[in-house]
């Protein structure tokens, strides 16, 4: 169901909490999807779906900054001087 109006408190911990489940899951077996499948539908199903797309967004993010912090910045070598 399509619920326009913004969630609930507790539509929103319940979002939150599959988030991270979800998350913990990915974390767990190196983001393979197809391990985490049930509480990916779950994630899906609690939370507005413009939400999931933000998460996913966010999570690709965080994985970046992260793969960042650990091999440090390299700049692709066409990229010229800066």
């Amino acid at each position: 169901a399509v619920k326009m109006s913004a969630p609930t408190m507790e539509e929103r911990k319940a979002c939150w909490g599959a988030r991270d489940e979800f998350w913990r899951c990915l974390d767990r077996h190196g983001d393979d999807g197809s391990k985490c499948e049930k509480l990916r539908l779950a994630f899906e199903s609690r939370c507005p779906q413009q939400w999931v797309k933000h998460f996913d967004k966010r999570r690709d993010f965080l994985k970046y900054k992260k793969k960042l912090e650990t091999e440090g910045y390299h700049p692709p070598e066409a990229a010229g001087k800066s």
